[in-house]
């Protein structure tokens, strides 16, 4: 065997690096049973959105002072968590009362976000694919959030969800146009202290009992929030999604929308009703529709290496 072949070969095989991505999705898919846990034990969702981020912050913080001299491209990371911080707040108080599957398919709205402010931002014009997925994913918003689903006075919360697929359509946009210089686990490191950042004013005006939760069991809801959902994922993600591509990491990773509805029906006997199915139903066929090199998500933008 040649010395280029060996260097050709993936860290991980291929096999394996499918499963890695599709068990990184169902981690991410978890979010509503942490989330909704911890804001039923008075935890503010402010302090939950922190406790998500803060672990990853803590193990990967190092990294920014190794990538130091790229400084800008840290800010720009950094002020990308930060949005994306404040926005989940938005989507963890609306996971205490609307049903998972809806917030669910309202979170997958983000890729229209991150058309509309690539466009406006960075005058990056999107593909003909990803206008017809971005119309269908409206409709499926649209579906999800009809009267049919959702009571007219619980519209405010369907609002203030939408906060959370808005920042990361931000954060989307400033990890493809503006950390492509620094390396997949430092933009982490920065998108996450970023996100601390942001949510640490909030959590130094609190009470303690807005911060902890009641029952002392309950703590394990914060290691898995910060573990199960974020860390452990987001690294899989970055040694996984360069071996599949990131056609094939849309495609597999749209497990978590599913993910999310079955956290729904299992852990908080919520019903699935015709309207959310074909919610779901049109988000999965718009990921399918954009399953080309240039779909581009949160996690598979993360794990592209800088010379990619």
């Amino acid at each position: 065997m040649t010395a280029a072949s060996t260097e050709s070969r993936p860290a991980v095989p291929y096999p394996v690096a499918v499963m890695g991505v599709f068990f990184a999705s169902i981690c991410f898919g978890l979010v509503p049973y942490f989330s909704r846990g911890l804001t039923e034990q008075g935890v503010a969702p402010y302090a939950v959105a922190f406790y998500r981020y803060i672990v990853a912050a803590v193990v990967l913080c190092p990294l920014l002072f190794t990538h130091r001299k790229a400084w800008r491209e840290i800010v720009w990371g950094l002020s990308a968590g930060a949005v994306m911080g404040l926005g989940w707040i938005g989507y963890v108080t609306a996971l205490k009362t609307l049903p998972a599957s809806t917030v669910g398919v309202l979170y997958m709205t983000y890729p229209v976000f991150t058309i509309v402010i690539a466009r406006a931002l960075f005058a990056d014009a999107p593909t003909r694919r990803a206008s017809i997925a971005s119309g269908l994913i409206v409709l499926a918003a649209i579906i999800a959030g009809s009267p049919a689903s959702v009571p007219i006075e619980q519209l405010p919360l369907l609002v203030m969800s939408l906060a959370a697929p808005c920042g990361f359509g931000f954060g989307i946009c400033v990890l493809v146009h503006k950390l492509s210089r620094i390396a997949p686990l430092a933009r982490i490191a920065s998108v996450s202290v970023g996100s601390i950042l942001g949510l640490a004013p909030l959590v130094l005006r609190s009470d303690i009992a807005e911060l902890l939760p009641g029952n002392r069991s309950d703590w394990l809801l914060i290691v898995g929030i910060g573990l199960i959902t974020a860390l452990v994922p987001q690294l899989i993600y970055t040694v996984c999604s360069p071996v599949i591509g990131t056609s094939r990491t849309a495609v597999v990773g749209s497990v978590e929308l599913p993910t999310m509805f079955a956290v729904g029906i299992f852990a908080f006997g919520e019903a699935i009703t015709s309207p959310q199915a074909i919610a779901c139903a049109l988000v999965l066929g718009a990921i399918a529709i954009t399953r080309s090199r240039k779909t581009r998500t949160v996690p598979t933008v993360l794990a592209k290496s800088p010379n990619q």
